[in-house]
């Protein structure tokens, strides 16, 4: 797991421009989310705009798409996003090359402090890293801070909590090594 938590305590400037930021990438989902899975040209383009960086030309993403701030998301060549995914993404989410996201995946990078005195105080969040020819299978979802390595499987419906080795099949609630499926 990875240790570069960020923290944004309620009413402070930083906080207000996550606000904003948030705001700007609900008014982009929403036009990316009218549009449909053969307007590529088009979806690609306002991915680029709510992730602020180019995507290659072989990017694919079948609306609709959830993100409370996409410009903390950074995505590799030959990446495959399905459709009804989510990305929460404060404390960035960082896509390999030739991944494969399958439908109503959840990658969420921010939660709340589990102190109940302190739940409304601030959003937590820590990074989430997946490696090269990972697939993540329908409905996982994937929690701040796991790194997924290199061509690991993430089985269906799976809630992923720690880091996963690369060439593994994981699976379950939460998620474990099932295999390993190096040299397959």
């Amino acid at each position: 797991m990875t240790d570069d938590a960020v923290t944004i305590p309620v009413r402070t400037p930083e906080s207000k421009a996550f606000a904003a930021d948030v705001e700007r990438a609900m008014a982009l989902t929403a036009r990316l989310n009218r549009l449909g899975y053969a307007d590529g040209d088009e979806v690609r383009a306002l991915f680029e705009d709510l992730a602020g960086h180019k995507v290659g030309e072989r990017f694919r993403l079948a609306p609709p798409f959830y993100t409370d701030c996409g410009r903390n998301i950074r995505v590799g060549e030959r990446v495959f996003i399905n459709q009804n995914c989510t990305f929460y993404a404060l404390a960035g989410i960082t896509i390999g090359d030739d991944v494969l996201i399958g439908p109503n995946v959840s990658l969420i990078t921010s939660g709340h402090p589990v102190a109940p005195s302190q739940r409304r105080a601030a959003l937590v969040g820590k990074p989430i890293t997946v490696g090269n020819g990972v697939w993540i299978a329908a409905g996982a979802t994937v929690i701040g801070g796991v790194t997924i390595g290199d061509n690991s499987v993430v089985a269906a419906g799976s809630v992923v909590t720690r880091d996963v080795p690369a060439n593994t099949l994981i699976g379950g609630n939460p998620a474990r090594v099932i295999r390993s499926i190096e040299g397959e």
